[in-house]
């Protein structure tokens, strides 16, 4: 039997290689909205974090969302980000 590969994404907060679903997708919509999904299904460009808080807070200061989704980020997208991560 055939071993299969195990999916592997980078955190853009602490830049650790981890396990997919052990991650949080942030998903830019083809309308441009940007919002957290947490199924890892839902279509557009996406990013992954960790689903620690620090993480969502550290690629939110670097930047590193926005330039991974190709959006500039508001104010209000990143604290509904980082709360929903909270729960």
């Amino acid at each position: 039997m055939k071993v299969r590969k195990v999916p592997q994404r980078k955190c853009l907060g602490c830049g650790e290689m981890k396990e997919k679903k052990e991650l949080i997708r942030v998903v830019r919509s083809p309308e441009g909205a940007v919002s957290v999904d947490k199924t890892g299904k839902k279509p557009g460009r996406g990013a992954y974090v960790c689903q620690s808080r620090a993480c969502a807070a550290k690629a939110i200061s670097a930047k590193a969302l926005e330039k991974a989704l190709g959006v500039k980020l508001s104010a209000e997208v990143c604290a509904k980000i980082l709360e929903e991560l909270a729960e």
